[in-house]
């Protein structure tokens, strides 16, 4: 089994979202911004609780914010 990754939609979600910044989305999901630069990367997973508030920061479902393994490709309707 190769490297498995958790990746994320997060920059393009921003962006969506009227230009959300990294500090922003930072305050909304209680962490600091160099969290979400991490998480931009993908130098970082997060944990469980986490995904789901940044998910609900976006109002979005969990698997619409990130995706487990390759693929990344854009979610469906997006």
């Amino acid at each position: 089994m190769g490297k498995v990754l958790v990746g994320n939609y997060i920059r393009k979600l921003r962006f969506d979202l009227n230009e959300m910044t990294q500090q922003q989305l930072a305050d909304k999901a209680g962490v600091t911004r160099q969290t979400i630069v991490a998480l931009e990367k993908g130098n970082y997973s997060p944990s469980l609780e986490l995904a789901f508030r940044i998910a609900r920061t976006f109002n979005l479902p969990l698997e619409e914010v990130f995706f487990y393994g390759e693929n990344s490709e854009e979610p469906s309707g997006k």
